[in-house]
């Protein structure tokens, strides 16, 4: 599907792109609970074709995904108070359909008893979240060379894992990184096929938005304008639209450090909390930003390569890009391609970020960041547009 030629729809169009260390698990009681499933929002047809040419998963297997996630995602902020300082992190577990949260080994028997008690699946790891993070916020400190992509946490493993490109694993620079790494904490090195790139691409006819000779994707709708990528633009530069008349201009960006902006919204057009399926799904509604947990399912829209999906594989990611790096980036396995920059990641009904950048592309597949929105509207004190 298209835009129509009216310029009150255009917006509503544009804005519709913003669519390993040791652990054990503990054994399940027999009378452990299972999560409550409140039901999930009802999922269009076209969504679960995305999920079953993506994620290769039947409708029956698409649809139980959804509610388990919804579960999940409901259920993380209860468990993670409810472990408190032996908190070592949380996942969905997909094979289960569950959240697991993990507890260091000292949490106590009662702990243990109060965290399955909420519907969560337990898991012993030798380190806590706050450990874990203190490592990472360390690494965050030090100035990382070309050959590092980036490092961000994984809590099934109970490590910082460092991602390094495969043929610089040898280069000094990179290996004088890694040493200091590991002596900051619990870090284990992984090599990965290639550096990460924003996905920011020149001027063609008929996409969504324009910054000079930049052209990017909406994020999400919020009062006043929308969301997107700091690397697209700078505070004050002008925005035209689909149709290359007159948006609005950027009101705050940043970039790099971080890569989130916001653009205000005038000249007739307006805001709608819609994100486009591009005729792969049914035009997505907006209805809040709970965070999806790692493990979920989660889908982009974009400009470029239009509507993927795929999983959330890790959180409070530093991605060192050539420009320099950017912190608390969430990664996924879902594909992306230049022009797609900026553009929305919603897991169900929720919004969870914009696109940022990555590595591969939508034919040979790959990894792609965003920047979580709750950040985002934090940041700049803006609402959400939601239905």
């Amino acid at each position: 599907m298209r835009r129509n030629g009216l310029k009150r729809a255009g917006l509503a169009a544009l804005l519709m792109l913003g669519s390993w260390a040791t652990a054990g698990t503990l054994p399940a009681s027999a009378g452990e609970p299972s999560p409550t499933r409140a039901a999930a929002p009802a999922a269009s047809a076209g969504l679960i074709e995305a999920m079953r040419r993506d994620l290769g998963l039947s409708p029956a297997e698409a649809e139980a995904r959804l509610a388990a996630e919804h579960a999940a995602t409901a259920l993380e902020p209860k468990a993670r108070r409810t472990a408190g300082a032996a908190y070592g992190g949380s996942w969905f577990d997909a094979r289960n359909e569950r959240l697991t949260v993990a507890v260091t080994s000292g949490a106590s028997a009662a702990t243990v008893r109060a965290v399955r008690s909420t519907g969560a699946a337990v898991r012993t790891v030798r380190h806590s979240a706050r450990r874990l993070d203190e490592t990472k916020n360390r690494l965050d400190g030090l100035t990382a060379p070309a050959g590092v992509s980036g490092w961000h946490v994984d809590p099934a493993a109970s490590t910082v894992v460092v991602d390094v490109v495969g043929d610089r694993r040898s280069d000094n620079d990179v290996q004088a990184f890694v040493a200091r790494a590991r002596a900051a904490g619990p870090v284990t090195v992984r090599t990965v096929g290639s550096v990460p790139r924003t996905l920011a691409a020149g001027t063609v006819g008929g996409d969504p938005y324009y910054t000079g000779n930049v052209r990017c994707s909406i994020g999400f709708s919020v009062y006043g304008g929308f969301v997107t990528a700091g690397h697209c633009g700078q505070p004050g530069a002008g925005v035209s639209g689909w149709d290359h008349s007159y948006v609005g201009a950027f009101q705050g960006s940043s970039f790099p450090d971080n890569d989130y902006a916001w653009v205000s919204v005038g000249s007739g057009w307006w805001t709608v909390p819609v994100v486009l399926g591009w005729g792969t799904v049914s035009d997505q509604l907006v209805r809040g930003s709970a965070e999806a947990p790692v493990g979920a399912s989660i889908c982009r829209s974009g400009s470029t390569s239009h509507w993927h999906c795929g999983t959330v594989l890790a959180k409070n990611e530093t991605v060192n890009y050539s420009q320099g790096a950017v912190h608390q980036m969430t990664k996924t396995n879902v594909c992306a391609e230049p022009g797609d920059s900026g553009g929305s990641f919603i897991s169900g009904d929720q919004a969870q970020g914009v696109t940022s950048g990555g590595w591969g592309n939508c034919s040979s597949g790959g990894e792609t960041w965003f920047q979580p929105v709750n950040e985002i509207l934090n940041r700049y004190g803006l609402t959400l547009h939601t239905t």
